[in-house]
């Protein structure tokens, strides 16, 4: 139960709805045990009265009518205040779901990237969904039924000791064996379902990993192999479930035994009781109706206990995302502008996942509204500058400077919002194309739209997205399936062009496009880096040939660093890989 003492702020948040709720199910509950002594006084009042023969008749049919007009007000009245009960009880668990959803939304938000590199998609998905779902049943029905069985147990303990303590002690004698056995089972319950929870997520990434990688699938196929390997685990799911039910399974039977027991004691030791005179036949009807009142809401003490325990598994499953802190977080939150300045000072970096060294004592300098060409081999280390910049990682040794600032102390809100980024692996969302060109600003409008269809000029895709059908308007699908490699690309470079930041960052971002397109885009990005800073990273030498300043990285050290002139002069190993590039787009060109 103490995972789930994080839902008290949102307890308290509704706390005059969730009050009020507990207030209508005590009513309730204190209605239908009030009227059992209308029952128990009428079957009194008709054994007194049995013996006068006249007028019995006529009065006894009096008195049913007026019996029963009670009972019919009662039951309404009772009836009413369920109904509020749910109005405001259950519609707090809604309302408590959807602040919880949101909140756990909000910090994955939040979280660095290493924290998605350690955990799958579909165990973020399950704890968001199927998690806080249960969770729900906790702060719902869980509650709700939890007062009505408090309140009912309360009101018919009053009333039967009223009537007889000595014949109260004997039906609720098998109480303590009760509570022995919800503990336990509860037990059972919880590490139970904390295990099927488990499975669950891995069904979840089993089926998310499938989807996504379906033309994969196909093209191998793989078909047969990855719906085998999905219901062995649908199996281990539905084993551990079943572990799960049977536990589940042990209640309802053992209470109801119980509470045939209970009957059993009436009957017996309420007979006795009759032939001393110490209770009257009314009142031995009133405690076996008292009993078959007991028997729904005790009997749901299984059910309640059930969801608790799965709540508090979910909770615990929850609490663990929600307590995982960012390690990427800002030191100070006021918002500074960013020009565009950077310094790499003896950097080095090792991810923290893999233990792989990415960079070691790599250092220099692109003022503002300069341009950066990064070049090296697969693994030189070149992502990983894109990605420091971002500050998606911090540094393990060494600074970057952001206008002459420690990148560490600028807030990430200013820094990020300064920063176009466009990655090696291209994301796009499953929406327009002009929704995901415009995510990275704000408006709205034929202003807007104008400015989407520039950019998509500039990265050269303009011409294939109006030979779609709904042009602009063309659903991309998921991951932008219904596109080509090089169309993602220009889509996401007119992405981080509309955007128009202090620092452009593009992570080999042209390697799925030809000679020819390439050629475009860098002609229009040559007007468009005047006035920010620009870093573009790439195998091809022909796309950073045109910047200020360019780095050959090898092995995440600093191998050479000039202008092109001075590296063609210098006879290096940049020369090398211009002159055979060259020599490879003209034999290209030939054939």
């Amino acid at each position: 139960m103490r995972s789930l003492s994080h839902l008290n702020k949102y307890l308290y948040k509704y706390r005059v709805r969730l009050l009020s709720g507990l207030l209508f199910v005590s009513l309730s509950a204190w209605l239908k045990t009030y009227s059992v002594e209308y029952i128990s006084e009428s079957i009194d009042w008709v054994g007194k009265n049995m013996s006068q023969s006249a007028g019995f008749m006529p009065a006894a049919l009096g008195h049913i009518v007026k019996l029963a007009i009670l009972f019919f007000g009662i039951t309404l009245i009772s009836g009413f205040f369920l109904f509020l009960t749910r109005q405001t009880i259950i519609v707090t668990s809604r309302l408590i779901e959807y602040d919880l959803k949101n909140e756990v939304f909000e910090h994955y938000q939040k979280l660095d990237l290493a924290f998605y590199k350690r955990n799958n998609t579909g165990d973020l998905m399950n704890r968001i969904s199927e998690d806080v779902s249960q969770v729900r049943n906790y702060v719902g029905p869980a509650i709700m039924y939890t007062t009505n069985t408090i309140t009912i147990v309360a009101f018919t303990l009053i009333y039967m000791v009223k009537i007889n303590l000595i014949y109260t002690l004997y039906v609720f004698s098998p109480l303590p064996i009760l509570y022995f056995s919800v503990y336990y089972i509860s037990n059972l319950i919880n590490n139970r379902s904390t295990v099927v929870k488990q499975q669950l997520s891995v069904l979840f990434s089993k089926a998310q990993e499938s989807f996504s990688g379906i033309r994969i699938i196909k093209s191998y196929m793989l078909e047969k192999t990855l719906v085998h390997d999905f219901e062995k685990e649908c199996i281990e799911y539905k084993k551990k479930n079943m572990f799960l039910v049977n536990a589940d399974a042990l209640f309802q039977p053992f209470l109801m035994f119980l509470i045939g027991i209970s009957m059993v004691l009436i009957i017996f030791v309420g007979g006795r009781q009759m032939l001393i005179g110490r209770v009257t036949s009314g009142e031995v009807l009133a405690f076996v109706i008292y009993v078959n009142n007991l028997i729904m809401p005790v009997a749901s003490v299984g059910w309640i206990t059930s969801l608790v325990q799965r709540a508090a598994a979910s909770q615990t499953r929850i609490n663990e995302f929600l307590q995982t802190e960012p390690t990427i977080k800002s030191e100070d939150e006021h918002p500074i502008e960013v020009s565009g300045e950077l310094e790499f000072d003896k950097v080095s970096f090792i991810y923290p996942d893999t233990g792989i060294q990415a960079l070691s004592d790599v250092s220099f300098k692109v003022g503002t509204q300069e341009s950066l060409g990064i070049v090296g081999r697969t693994g030189s280390g070149k992502s990983t500058v894109a990605q420091l910049i971002c500050r998606l990682y911090d540094t393990t040794s060494g600074v970057v400077w952001v206008d002459g600032k420690n990148i560490r102390h600028i807030p990430l809100s200013s820094l990020r919002s300064k920063v176009g980024y466009v990655p090696q692996e291209v994301f796009l969302f499953s929406d327009t194309i002009a929704a995901n060109i415009s995510f990275s600003t704000d408006g709205e409008g034929a202003e807007l739209r104008k400015k989407v269809e520039q950019s998509a000029k500039d990265a050269a895709i303009y011409d294939n997205i109006i030979e779609f059908t709904d042009g602009f308007d063309t659903y991309v699908g998921e991951r932008g399936v219904t596109l080509s490699g090089g169309q993602k690309q220009r889509v996401s470079i007119a992405r981080a062009m509309l955007k128009a930041p202090a620092i452009l960052v593009m992570d080999d971002c042209l390697s799925a496009v030809d000679t020819n397109t390439e050629q475009e885009i860098l002609y229009n990005l040559q007007r468009y880096m005047q006035g920010r800073t620009t870093i573009i990273i790439s195998h091809r030498v022909s796309s950073v040939k045109m910047c200020d300043k360019i780095l050959l990285l090898e092995k995440g050290s600093v191998a050479e660093y000039g202008t092109h002139e001075q590296l063609i002069a210098a006879n290096s190993h940049y020369k090398e890989m211009y002159e055979m590039q060259m020599t490879e787009e003209l034999q290209g060109e030939k054939a």
